[in-house]
């Protein structure tokens, strides 16, 4: 029998980068191989990347972790701004409340909590980007760099909004569910239903279940997503990364533009760009066993 999705994980932790908390969490399966850390996209907690892949990865050698980026989850949540729409956020390339520096550290101090001296680092979405950053902001704290249907770590504003389908986007920021439990499940399978490619069926069956299972996924919380996708980037252009780097993107992305990650790849010396065929702007199951042995494949290039 298959273990239950909470035996699967540790009890929850707190690693600490100045006045923030960040909850994080490590697969039982798998403790012993390479440390590879998790990052989540715009205000989706941990549990977005599907326990299904989170073991592939382990069987292949790989130690788990992921974590809730602040303002995400059961992560630190900061107080409110004037800007309380995402896609006005996203416009004006600035937040008031922190720096995407000050996200990236937040890998680092869930790194530091973990007892890891480095690990790959794999982000999904905004937390692509991310881990964009933390390859240039601390590149011998990265043994690899993954980044999943994300944009480039250096674009904000106007830069940013090229990449994105904006009347998805808009869709995203105008769904409203009240605040209870069936709210909270109403929202995450509209969310997975925005996300899917439009080119393969969709399971609302499964998507329901998710949704079940993961009731608190922060995508109501439009708020901490304006200061998510507001936090700006003043570091060096991601030229400059010399991590082993991966770019995974889904052929169908109904949110980013395939091409962002075409850019990605070009401008990161020695990258790999891999799109995924009928994948949106997710992680489905049909993906899960290119996207582990692709993962692998770079750690093993990069060890030799």
């Amino acid at each position: 029998m298959s273990p239950s999705p909470t035996c699967l994980w540790s009890p929850v932790r707190r690693a600490e980068n100045g006045p923030v908390r960040l909850a994080f969490d490590s697969l039982t399966e798998g403790a012993d191989g390479e440390p590879l850390l998790l990052a989540t996209g715009l205000g989706a907690n941990r549990r977005w990347i599907p326990d299904g892949l989170c073991r592939m990865l382990a069987a292949r050698g790989f130690a788990v972790a992921r974590y809730d980026q602040r303002d995400g989850g059961e992560s630190t949540h900061l107080p409110p701004t004037a800007t309380r729409n995402p896609l006005s956020a996203l416009m004006a390339g600035r937040s008031e409340a922190y720096t995407a520096e000050d996200m990236a550290d937040d890998a680092v101090a869930v790194m530091d909590a973990l007892g890891w001296a480095s690990a790959h680092l794999m982000g999904v979405s905004l937390g692509g980007a991310i881990a964009q950053r933390v390859a240039l902001r601390h590149p011998d704290r990265v043994r690899t760099l993954i980044t999943v249907a994300a944009v480039p770590g250096d674009a904000s504003g106007l830069r940013a909004v090229r990449h994105i389908r904006l009347r998805t986007l808009a869709k995203f920021a105008r769904l409203r569910f009240p605040d209870t439990p069936e709210g909270s499940v109403a929202a995450g399978l509209a969310v997975s239903r925005l996300l899917a490619s439009p080119n393969r069926p969709f399971d609302e069956t499964a998507a329901r279940e998710a949704a079940e299972r993961n009731p608190d996924s922060g995508m109501r919380d439009r708020e901490a997503q304006s200061r998510q996708i507001g936090a700006r980037w003043h570091g060096p252009p991601i030229d400059d990364i010399t991590r082993p780097t991966l770019v995974l993107h889904g052929a169908d992305d109904p949110l980013i533009k395939p091409g962002a990650a075409r850019e990605i790849a070009s401008r990161i010396p020695g990258s790999r760009l891999v799109l995924l065929p009928g994948v949106g702007h997710e992680l489905p199951e049909s993906s899960w066993e290119t996207v582990a042995t692709e993962i692998h494949r770079l750690a093993r290039s990069a060890a030799r």
